[in-house]
């Protein structure tokens, strides 16, 4: 194996482990709510995590503008840049977390009306919302200590953090439904002291391996206007891509809601199955933002066009490998999770569509990843944008025909023309 792809491996691994944590997480909680009883436990965990989806989803740029400026700061040993970045990323973490705070009451009351969910299903999401909104700061701290971290070409820092926050989070969640049967409640408060643990764990380690830049911290240099200015140009576009992203994915719970629990649940599911796609490539795509973004502020073309081209070779076995897996584990999957045989039932003829989540997801995930390193975040734009439209015309157009078949319809399209517009503007990666 050649140097350059046991640098994307040793990228891309522990990437894998931590994003491989994410979904796990989410299993455990399906698996936990799934076999208290209820159908409504499932759907209402679900929603809450939905509505916290269109929350922080759209501060995602504190992790993807950071991780694109520190690894072009680091292609051109910028200590200055480097430290700088990862101070605008947590001033403006902490001053989003108390905007999320003020509009809790209004988020809530809005999603509410446009999800029409049973009356059970909304008094548990809240229940859990109201929680869980308290761990804001952690979240959003995380998402630029993680993006800083993988611009530094670290990605074993990133897999502690997950790791200790799913174990944590387990533990707890098990502990407070369990142990003190306090149900949905007992999920929430798991997952919100595993967050602070999370960033409490980030903040030793950057102490622990990266305390010499905080010399070269210029305050007034991080936040002055020409840097200002770039921040919020590229963390702009990516909040107007992470928009779009953001009504696909809620759009997709909402419809589920709207057939009922038992269509809910299943939806809920199998997108843990999509999860566990998306979230094993976007190791790869990972490893795309810390190299390319290396080679982009270093102005070495060939680095760029190599670490492409490895990545998208990893991309096509995992294609192979998880289309595999989901023909002969999908069934026996939704089985383990859930106990309710409505649900079990009604899943069945959904499986169809799960096998084409990898061959249409890929290249979405891959290239995602590689512009973000390249910062070259217009086509990100214009894929999601143009994939978000084609989305809603085909939900709309086929639905009255297909019902809930129509969603995943749209879903599937709409992964693949991401995909494929971002291939038709692969050019905006070259330096």
């Amino acid at each position: 194996m050649d140097s350059k792809n046991r640098e994307v491996l040793r990228l891309a691994i522990p990437a894998i482990v931590t994003n491989i944590t994410v979904p796990l997480l989410g299993l455990v909680d399906t698996l936990i709510t799934g076999h208290l009883g209820r159908t409504a436990y499932i759907g209402a965990v679900s929603v809450g995590a939905t509505l916290f989806n269109m929350i922080y989803w759209n501060f995602g740029f504190l992790r993807m503008g950071t991780s694109g400026q520190t690894a072009q700061a680091f292609g051109r040993q910028d200590h200055e840049e480097m430290a700088g970045a990862l101070f605008r990323s947590l001033f403006f973490a902490m001053l989003f977390s108390g905007l999320i705070w003020l509009l809790q009451w209004p988020i809530t009351t809005l999603a509410f009306r446009l999800m029409d969910t049973t009356p059970e299903v909304e008094e548990n999401a809240l229940r859990y919302f109201r929680i869980c909104i308290w761990g804001a700061p952690a979240i959003l701290g995380l998402y630029g200590l993680k993006g800083w971290f993988i611009g530094m070409q670290n990605t074993k820092y990133p897999m502690v953090i997950a790791v200790t926050i799913n174990v944590v989070n387990i533990l707890a969640s098990l502990l407070f439904v369990y142990g003190l049967e306090w149900k949905v409640e007992g999920v929430a408060y798991g997952s919100l002291i595993a967050q602070y643990v999370g960033l409490v764990t980030a903040l030793l380690l950057w102490c622990y391996k990266y305390k010499v830049y905080w010399r070269y911290l210029n305050f007034k240099h991080a936040m002055r206007k020409s840097e200002l200015s770039g921040f919020f140009k590229l963390n702009g576009s990516i909040f107007l891509r992470t928009l779009c992203l953001n009504a696909v994915m809620s759009f997709f719970t909402f419809a589920g809601a709207h057939q009922g629990e038992v269509l809910l649940a299943v939806n809920v599911l199998l997108m843990q199955l999509f999860n566990l796609f998306s979230y094993f490539t976007d190791g790869f795509a990972y490893a795309g933002e810390a190299l390319v973004g290396k080679y982009t502020g270093a102005k070495d073309n060939a680095g760029i066009k190599d670490s492409i081209q490895l990545i998208f070779i990893w991309g096509v076995r995992l294609v192979v490998a998880f289309t595999v897996i989901y023909a002969v584990g999908a069934q026996p999957f939704v089985r383990m999770l859930t106990d309710q045989e409505a649900v079990r039932e009604a899943a069945t003829s959904y499986y169809g569509w799960v096998l084409l989540v990898p061959i249409a997801g890929v290249s979405a995930f891959l290239w995602d990843g590689i512009m973000v390193g390249a910062t070259a975040i217009k086509p990100m734009v214009y894929a999601t944008a143009a994939a978000c439209a084609t989305f809603f015309v085909l939900y709309f157009s086929f639905h009255s025909l297909l019902g809930n078949h129509a969603l995943w319809l749209a879903f599937i399209i709409y992964l693949a023309v991401r995909g494929l517009v971002q291939t038709g503007m692969r050019r905006r990666v070259e330096v």
